[in-house]
């Protein structure tokens, strides 16, 4: 009889529908017994009023009962962190001392694994060290880095055939901890022949900076790109947290152990997660 259930430490930011939907897919699938867990606090990285989206999640965690800490970002010494942007010293000392300020709201808390699903700040390398943290990522393990808009503009700007999601565990370089799980997909033919045609027709006169700026996530590739991606994103971040949930995967001096032996390059779902989305 399984005894253990694993505590969540869950990190988002809170900035968009998507936020919310993930945290609520993990609730439900812990509800129904799929996932033998439960979530000890979800930390934000907002204030109450600091931004519409970000407000609406803070309320759905109330409205959930989960409790909440709440470090804001930027109000966390904001002359330091404008000075941050120019200097990468001042950036890294930035994250350190912004890291212990989360570690003060959080210390109360008892939890086994840390989420981060849309947490948009980069961890410093000691809160790694000192936590087990994984993170979604919405590209390919060799995928481009950043937000999940940074990636879509880079696909686009190199006329990319394939993207992904992967769950990877955090570390100091951004999105490019080890790999647990990932998928890929194709992001032409079908209904991205038409979309990648329009883009090409844009593209004889305006670059993909100016069509951002122009058109920002209401481009209808950025669109499909983003839609196939996110309806991805459920499934493979249910399935990466029961694994450890049922104690199939563990963290370990900060390696991925999978059943006794370590995890290299992954646990490839495309099959998997294909099936789901069908």
């Amino acid at each position: 009889m399984q005894i253990f259930m694993l505590k969540i430490g869950w990190f988002s930011t809170g900035r968009d529908e998507a936020a919310r939907d993930l945290l609520m897919t993990v609730v439900d699938k812990i509800k129904d017994g799929t996932i033998n867990g439960e979530i000890a606090f979800v930390f934000c990285n907002r204030e109450k009023g600091e931004a519409a989206e970000s407000d609406r999640f803070l309320d759905l965690v109330e409205d959930c009962g989960f409790p909440i800490a709440i470090a804001s970002s930027k109000d966390f010494k904001p002359e330091m962190r404008k000075e941050a942007r120019k200097d990468q010293n001042i950036l890294r000392q930035w994250r350190i001392e912004y890291d212990g300020e989360i570690e003060k709201v959080i210390d109360s808390f008892q939890w086994d694994l840390g989420v981060l699903a849309g947490y948009m700040l980069i961890v410093g390398e000691e809160f790694c060290v000192n936590h087990h943290l994984i993170n979604l990522h919405p590209a390919t393990p060799d995928g481009p880095k950043g937000s999940w808009q940074e990636v879509i503009w880079e696909l686009i700007e190199n006329r990319a055939g394939r993207t992904g999601v992967m769950m990877h565990l955090v570390t100091a370089e951004l999105d490019r901890g080890p790999v647990i799980t990932y998928c890929d997909f194709p992001i032409t033919g079908g209904a991205f022949a038409d979309l990648w045609a329009a883009m090409e027709h844009k593209l004889e006169t305006k670059t993909v900076a100016e069509i951002e700026k122009e058109e920002d996530e209401k481009e209808p590739l950025f669109l499909e790109i983003r839609k196939h991606g996110l309806i991805r994103e459920f499934p493979l971040i249910v399935h990466t947290i029961k694994q450890f949930a049922d104690d199939n995967l563990r963290i370990e001096g900060g390696q991925l152990i999978a059943r006794g032996e370590a995890l290299t390059g992954g646990y490839c779902l495309s099959d998997d997660i294909d099936k789901t989305v069908e």
